[in-house]
Order: structure tokens, then sequence, then C-alpha cells
């Protein structure tokens, strides 16, 4: 990618996931993928516009033209910041997968940054890019893609563990999507690479949310599942997708 951001939503809204879940962010979600898992729920596709929320909560939204420039970006989330202050806790970059954007990232998060912490959500596959831009963050929620869960292959193990090597020191934690396919023997995969890096990582376990309602486990597959994890690592956490049963986007 080039030095150029492609955003693809500008809202805010409950954090529904992992360490930070019931905290009010600014979501950034930038567009593009690298992985095409299963269970994604977002429309990572670019455009030539971005959807930008009117007021922060509103759900009302105006297109802006693409690409935005970081001044505008900024101004948006500066009358954000002094309309509500002490509304939001950070600013969550998140996807797609933004580290497909990590040389423009390097350029527009020291700015960004001056206004909340940032917080970054990734697939975690992409261990180079997040070298670049690992000292701009304060938090690093990755994910690592289950086989029988995302459709992902095997080979992303070794990436999710260098990944996180490079994460150490920016509050990183592990995500995982679960559901009644999930293996035991993925759970305890994960489990060994977050030893081998910091066993004191938090590990979320995230059941699969359905297009439906409701989630794809049954609740003693998910208590196996904790047990399984919980027995090796001293913070595993159960939360489902928080912003879904809101109702938040």
């Amino acid at each position: 990618m080039s030095d150029a951001v492609c955003i693809s939503e500008i809202f805010s809204s409950i954090q529904g996931e992992g360490l930070l879940a019931g905290r009010r962010q600014i979501f950034i979600r930038l567009a593009e993928c690298n992985l095409d898992c299963g269970y994604c729920d977002t429309d990572h596709a670019g455009g030539d516009t971005c959807r930008v929320e009117i007021s922060p909560g509103s759900s009302k939204f105006m297109l802006l033209s693409q690409p935005l420039l970081l001044h505008d970006v900024l101004m948006i989330l500066e009358n954000w910041c002094s309309g509500l202050p002490g509304a939001h806790h950070s600013i969550s970059i998140t996807g797609g997968e933004p580290l497909l954007y990590a040389d423009g990232l390097s350029q527009w998060l020291p700015e960004l940054r001056q206004l909340l912490p940032i917080h970054l959500e990734t697939n975690g596959s992409m261990p180079g890019a997040l070298e670049r831009v690992v000292q701009l963050v304060d938090y690093v929620s990755m994910d690592m893609k289950l086989p029988s869960t995302s459709g992902c292959t095997e080979h992303l193990w070794n990436l999710h563990r260098e990944f996180l090597r490079v994460a150490q020191g920016r509050n990183a934690s592990v995500k995982v999507v679960i559901c009644d396919d999930t293996l035991q023997d993925e759970i305890d995969q994960v489990c060994g690479i977050i030893e081998e890096v910091d066993r004191a990582t938090p590990l979320f376990l995230q059941p699969l949310s359905l297009v439906e309602g409701g989630i794809g486990i049954t609740v003693g597959h998910l208590l196996r599942l904790q047990e399984t994890a919980s027995a090796r690592l001293p913070d595993v956490r159960v939360i489902p997708q928080m912003h879904r049963m809101l109702g938040a986007l």
C-alpha cells in the first residue's frame, strides 16, 4: 500500500471486544484486508467515499470523498473530543486490516495520539508492518485465527508468534473466535504461543456471533475450551461481542 490511508468509516461507539470492552472509543475503520475469514461481519472493500458519523453516537452519517486528509480527520476528532470531554477512552484503529497502511499510519498516529491513546485492532498476521508503528500505539489487540473457525490456513501460527513478540510492551492481548467446530488442540496451540512469549498476556475467548442472533457454540463446549486455556494461562476471559448485544455500531 502507499502512504495514503483508505478509511471506510469513522464513528463513536462502545468497544465490544477484548481488553477494552465497555470503553467508549472513536473508531477509525480502514478498508481492505489480507485475509478472508469465513465469519467476518465487516465489509472491508475500499471505495470512493468514507462514512463519517455526523455527530458522535448519532448513527447518522455523511459521505466524504476519499482519500481523507489527516488534517480533516483531526478536525473531526478534535470537535468530538471538545464537544464530549472525557467521553472517549481512546481511538481504535481497526479494519479490515489496518497494518496494510503501516506507512501511512506511521505519519498519522503521532498526530492522532495527541488527542487520545491509540488502540490497534489487527488480525496479527503482519509482524513486519507492526514493527514500523508499534512504538506509536498504546494497546495492541491481536486476533489469532483458528483454522477450524476462520477458514485460514495453518501457516499463520508462526506469524502470530512473531507478531506477539513484536507487540510486547504495548498492552498486548490476544482474541480468538470460537465455535462448536473449535478444537481443543487449537486452543492448546494458542496457549503455547502465548506461553513462549509472555504467559501473562490476556486471552479472550469470543463466541462466534450468528447473523440470525445468538452464538455458534454450546455452553458445554465453551466451558471445556475455557478449562483448557485456564489450565495453562493465568488470564483467560470469555466475552461475546458486547456491541452486538447492545445493538451498537
